[in-house]
This record gives C-alpha cells, sequence and structure tokens, in this order.
C-alpha cells in the first residue's frame, strides 16, 4: 500500500534573490525549479510562484519559481538623493 507523504506549507519568497529563494524552497522539504520544470534559478527577483505561499505541499513537490532579472536583494536599492527647491529646473 502506498502511503501519503507528508503535507507541508509552502513558504512565500516572493521578492527574494533567487539563491535565497530556493534554499528556503528546499529547507521546507520541495524542490525548487522554474518555469516548464526547468533547472531552479540562480539570478533574479523572485516575482511569482506555484503553489502560493503557505499553500499546502506534498514534501519533496515541486514549487515553481518565476524571476525577474535584476537586484538580488532590496538592501541593494539606493533611495533618490533629495534635491532643494531652488536646484530644480523651472518648467
Amino acid at each position: 500500500m502506498h502511503r501519503p507523504r507528508p503535507v507541508t506549507e509552502v513558504p512565500d519568497v516572493v521578492g527574494f534573490g533567487a539563491q535565497d529563494a530556493c534554499s528556503i524552497v528546499r529547507r521546507a522539504g520541495l524542490v525548487p525549479v522554474g518555469p516548464d520544470d526547468g533547472a531552479e534559478p540562480t539570478t533574479g527577483v523572485v516575482t511569482a510562484q506555484r503553489p502560493v505561499g503557505t499553500a499546502g505541499a506534498e514534501e519533496g513537490a515541486h514549487v515553481v519559481l518565476w524571476t525577474h532579472p535584476g537586484r538580488e536583494t532590496e538592501s541593494e536599492l539606493v533611495p533618490p538623493t533629495p534635491v532643494e527647491a531652488g536646484e530644480l529646473d523651472p518648467v
């Protein structure tokens, strides 16, 4: 008789860098993959995932991660520098 695998909660990794997201998914007992069951993403920021975060999935199930090339984490973003009103060009 075939026993069902234990169910685990899918972590929400949208917004994480690809490498961190894959590590988090693996620690939850799941397998990170790219779209069309391709290799797991290694660069970019995760913009979507399936199944969605907080859903349940059997241990060992695939979690598909879509990434967008760009900065790896939000900590690398640099806010704009404020300008004084006198520095603006008149319209």
